[in-house]
């Protein structure tokens, strides 16, 4: 089975979500704009933007889509025989798609004897968890096994945006997250690196090489990256809990709830925030590159 992953507007989206109207899932699958089947190829349209082809002739039928030389495809087969068994350093990240709140970014090492305790913990895509099951498992799992966490706030993301594209800050992040947390490891390397693919590798690497000091070992790179090992899992749910938390303490400064996502919840907080101080208020929660403010400001 393979997977290959597009990046698509929010247009491109709703074109999909005609074409397979005949074919969509009544199941929910949490932060997705929708999902179906078709001819055995699972397509999971993703809120960040993403959209997930899942299946044997996924590339086929995502080339219908866009140009999947730009896209992230990858097969089980790539990575070493029995990667799940193996002590792994996995990293993934959380609030890329989001307008309001930062981007986390965090690397887990996962020994192969912490694994037994992570599944027991129930370590498992985040997605699949609901947001009270992440807080308690990120604790947990912060106690159990080491990790790296970065936090980019949307004023600093704002203040990086014009200088990093959305995929340069990504690589720069993992790529510090992962360095990091070697040197914290060392003497003890890990078996391999996963990380939660974004970007094609050759993209990943063009980037990299701008950065003053980055990794040299071997790094694999898959789609559903925590599907394949408890490192990302745990990376993700780390991730997704300190985005959440953050989104909890700007809703205690703003005095309402601020919204996770890119949806017209988002457009009418920015614009109510844009009357009370405009963007010098705005830039402090939310990231200003993204469509919603120019929504918000023709709300206003």
């Amino acid at each position: 089975m393979s997977s290959t992953v597009l990046k698509l507007s929010k247009s491109e989206i709703l074109k999909l979500k005609k074409y397979y109207s005949n074919y969509l899932s009544s199941k929910k699958v949490p932060y997705s704009e929708f999902s179906a089947k078709k001819n055995g190829i699972n397509i999971t349209a993703y809120t960040s933007g993403k959209v997930l082809f899942q299946g044997n002739n996924a590339e086929k039928e995502a080339a219908r889509w866009g140009n999947t030389e730009a896209s992230t495809t990858k097969k089980d087969s790539t990575l070493p025989v029995n990667f799940a068994s193996l002590s792994v350093l996995g990293s993934d990240e959380v609030g890329n798609g989001s307008y309001f709140g930062p981007l986390c970014v965090c690397a887990a090492y996962a020994d192969k004897k912490d694994l037994s305790a992570l599944k027991q913990l129930g370590v498992k895509d985040s997605k699949m968890l609901t947001d009270d099951q992440i807080r308690r498992m990120a604790i947990a799992i912060k106690e159990l096994i080491p990790y790296k966490l970065l936090v980019v706030n949307p004023e600093k993301y704002n203040e990086i945006q014009p200088k990093y594209n959305a995929v340069r800050m990504k690589v720069a992040l993992h790529n510090q997250a992962i360095r990091v947390l070697l040197k914290q490891l060392a003497p003890t390397k890990p078996d391999a690196i996963l990380i939660d693919q974004f970007t094609t590798e050759a993209n990943y690497m063009k980037y990299v090489k701008q950065e003053t000091e980055r990794v040299d070992q071997k790094i694999y790179f898959t789609t559903k990256g925590e599907q394949y090992h408890l490192s990302v899992a745990a990376a993700s749910i780390i991730s997704r809990a300190s985005f959440l938390e953050e989104l909890d303490k700007a809703s205690i400064e703003i005095g309402t709830k601020v919204p996770s996502g890119a949806g017209k919840p988002s457009d009418e907080l920015a614009a109510e925030l844009l009357r009370q101080g405009g963007l010098n208020l705005l830039r402090k929660y939310a990231k200003l590159h993204f469509a919603n403010t120019k929504k918000a400001q023709k709300m206003i």
